[in-house]
């Protein structure tokens, strides 16, 4: 009976050896629910001053990137 449970434990121990070179670490964000009904255009830096549409809020925008209100003032920068 000891045999079986080392094997099955050996057997076990490989099998996440071999599949954890296999993992990947992923960053996430956490994004607010909130939506700033105010914004006009959004830039971001490889588009140089060409107005693009705004996504809902900062944290949805590619990092960079500049939601502004229709009168030019800025909101937030995305990180």
């Amino acid at each position: 009976m000891a045999l079986k449970v080392e094997t099955i434990l050996l057997v076990f121990i490989c099998g996440a050896i071999i599949l954890g070179g296999n993992l990947k670490i992923v960053d996430a964000k956490i994004c607010p629910q909130i939506c700033y009904d105010s914004a006009a255009y959004m830039t971001c830096p490889s588009s140089g001053d060409e107005h693009l549409n705004p996504p809902c809020n900062c944290c949805l925008a590619s990092t960079g990137c500049t939601l502004y209100r229709g009168d030019g003032t800025p909101i937030c920068t995305s990180n």
